[in-house]
């Protein structure tokens, strides 16, 4: 039985070593790419208030997650099954749950590399993803 690896995916550096590690580690496995839209971040800006923002900002954010989709897809070795996913919620606990309602085997994460106060105030993703986790969670920086 093939593992099913879930790689979430944000299009920063970090995701990418993350995915390319995940290529190279887990030729034989499934990888679903997690794309989770934070609706805290459509909350900010001057257009916020306006009646059809929500709907318009949900929109971009869903192609957005095509494009890192498609991107990621282009970069996989060719025999690599992939599967997508795109959920709506708190980062950390929506890739969690999103993991354990789709029989994920692991979750591999890219870190943000913050240190110090900034990890204190800011938190992390991926810290908090390897506390909330039941499978194994690999951090690739």
């Amino acid at each position: 039985m093939a593992l099913n690896i879930v790689v979430p995916v944000d299009g920063s550096e970090q995701s990418q070593q993350a995915l390319e590690y995940a290529y190279e580690q887990f030729p034989d496995a499934t990888l679903t790419l997690l794309h989770v839209i934070n609706p805290a971040r459509a909350g900010y800006g001057a257009q916020a208030g306006l009646p059809s923002f929500s709907e318009e900002w949900y929109d971009e954010a869903e192609a957005a997650a095509e494009e890192l989709f498609a991107s990621a897809k282009a970069d996989a070795p060719e025999s690599m099954s992939i599967e997508t996913a795109t959920e709506v919620g708190q980062p950390a606990r929506t890739i969690v749950e999103f993991t354990e309602e789709n029989d994920g085997d692991e979750i591999i994460i890219g870190s943000h590399g913050r240190q110090g106060i900034s990890r204190v105030l800011l938190g992390s993703v991926a810290e908090a993803v390897v506390r909330r986790a039941h499978v194994p969670v690999t951090v690739a920086r």
